[in-house]
């Protein structure tokens, strides 16, 4: 007579979602993974965020913006060109339709992140509620950050993990914002803009030293390459000109190098 293989108690636990409230036998393990994720936002890139928050607190106060609503704008929207978009809205008395419709095309560019962020933290029981709610915290350091460090996260844990760090990002250049805006002086234009652009150059060295593939390089490389080109012929769109063109001829020479791969 057969007799049926009992499975262990730890089954199942493994793919279970540690914020779910089923999950009371991982829960001091989440908090654990969460405690990291929230140490992990305290870092390299994690700094350089900070520094491009403070160049955004002086934006912000030389736009006419009160502290609250500076400080609400980075929980609430959370992405710092978006937020730049925004505050160019408001400089340009642009109105409220128009102002909502270029941050959200704006955000547009976070669609994709998300897509890959996603099944790396999704398992069989992560409720979608949860994704949903931790696809706020989505942007260029807490993506970069998380899809580096995952692979020493386990699969379960990983919703924790993020959430320790988007959420502590988040309060973080919160207090920075409001600390900048109400105690420091003025910041030189010169110094604003050059603490802006260290997080995308930090995205640009941090996905070329992550990339897993040559095409990913090449789209970089023909992205800044004709990224001046097209600012000249069709200023209007050049951003979006450079990365349809770019991205497609990558992709091409991904194709026709993987064919001679195999050949």
């Amino acid at each position: 007579m057969a007799v049926a293989k009992r499975r262990p108690a730890c089954y199942g636990q493994r793919m279970s979602d540690p914020l779910s409230p089923k999950a009371s036998g991982t829960r001091s393990g989440a908090w654990r993974w969460f405690g990291r994720g929230a140490g992990a936002a305290f870092s390299i890139p994690g700094l350089i965020l900070a520094s491009a928050f403070v160049g955004f607190a002086g934006l912000a106060k030389e736009a006419g913006l009160t502290v609250v609503q500076t400080v609400f704008m980075v929980g609430v929207v959370w992405a710092l060109p978006a937020k730049v978009v925004l505050v160019g809205a408001i400089l340009s008395h642009a109105s409220l339709p128009a102002a909502a419709f270029a941050v959200s095309l704006s955000s547009v560019r976070l669609m994709p992140m998300v897509v890959a962020i996603v099944p790396e933290m999704r398992t069989p029981k992560t409720r979608k509620w949860v994704l949903y709610a931790l696809s706020h915290f989505v942007a260029v350091t807490s993506w970069v950050l998380a899809l580096d460090r995952f692979r020493h996260v386990p699969r379960d844990m990983r919703t924790a993990f993020y959430a320790g760090l988007g959420g502590t990002l988040v309060l973080a250049n919160m207090a920075v914002v409001t600390i900048v805006y109400i105690a420091a002086g003025r910041l030189p234009p010169a110094a604003s803009a050059a603490l802006l652009l260290l997080t995308p150059m930090y995205f640009l060295t941090s996905l070329w030293g992550s990339a897993r593939e040559r095409a990913s390089h090449v789209a970089m490389v023909l992205g800044l390459a004709l990224g001046p080109v097209f600012h000249l012929l069709v200023p209007e769109i050049d951003l979006l000109a450079a990365g349809v063109v770019g991205g497609v001829a990558a992709y091409a020479w991904h194709v026709i190098a993987a064919r001679r791969r195999r050949t």
